[in-house]
């Protein structure tokens, strides 16, 4: 299989305010979001971060999208390093993250242009997949609905479209399917799966066990800002459920015996 995507010891430190350590009961002004993660994702596979809120994958996602900085470590997107050509690997993936808020005064039709013109893509061309990705998402009859008015559901398939505008090979979803009703977060999850027969690299950050266990290949539990375990789906789940799995793996890093 071709590789996609290769991350190279990440690193990611940040600087807490007052205010947070108040918060986290820390005396301690830093804290390591990511420390030294590394994986590969190869072409046509749905790679799956797993861990729980606080675990570094939202801060690993935004490295990967060139959209912060490493402190250390690299991220090679199809040859292109997030660290020397960020502008490159912008334009090979599509990002999508519940912190993309879309500007409720626009329209889906207008913001489809504006990031299809963002990303270069001729007018014919952008306005075929418009139509095909519309009519793919329901979108087509609130094409002239401004955002601000529409439901949550639908705000999250137009987010998700204009992020894909360009067609891009590989795709970031950070937590694709929370908050969604469960009727939109399959046709998400559908797509998601669509997108894999096509041969796309997907990676999908999440905390939700039944959404690896149906669109994953491969998974990696982060803990603590650290990969702990990365491995095929069918290898990690043998004996045991995802679930029960990550709590094993969870409990041995804490130290401690995990009871129901």
């Amino acid at each position: 299989m071709k590789e996609l995507l290769k991350v190279q010891n990440l690193k990611k430190t940040f600087k807490i305010s007052a205010k947070q350590q108040k918060i986290q009961r820390t005396k301690e002004r830093t804290k390591v979001a990511v420390d030294g993660l590394s994986f590969t994702a190869y072409e046509g596979e749905v790679f799956g971060l797993l861990g729980p809120n606080g675990a570094g994958k939202t801060t690993t996602l935004r490295m990967m999208s060139a959209l912060i900085k490493p402190d250390q470590g690299d991220v090679l997107v199809d040859g292109s390093s997030v660290v020397k050509n960020p502008n490159e690997v912008r334009s090979k993936i599509g990002f999508l993250t519940s912190e993309l808020k879309l500007e409720e005064f626009f329209t889906p039709n207008y913001l489809f242009d504006f990031f299809s013109e963002l990303h270069g893509v001729e007018k014919s061309e952008a306005a075929s997949r418009k139509q095909w990705l519309f009519e793919r998402f329901g979108i087509t009859k609130f094409a002239e609905v401004k955002v601000g008015n529409l439901s949550t559901g639908m705000k999250q398939k137009v987010s998700l479209v204009v992020s894909i505008v360009h067609d891009p090979d590989i795709i970031i979803f950070d937590e694709p399917t929370n908050g969604l009703d469960v009727l939109t977060a399959k046709v998400v999850t559908d797509f998601l799966l669509e997108l894999k027969q096509q041969g796309k690299t997907i990676i999908v950050s999440t905390h939700i066990f039944s959404l690896i266990e149906k669109i994953c290949d491969r998974v990696g539990v982060v803990i603590d800002g650290t990969m702990v375990v990365c491995d095929t789906l069918e290898k990690l789940t043998m004996e045991k459920s995802l679930e029960e799995k990550f709590f094993d793996i969870y409990a041995e890093r804490a130290g401690e015996s995990y009871e129901k």
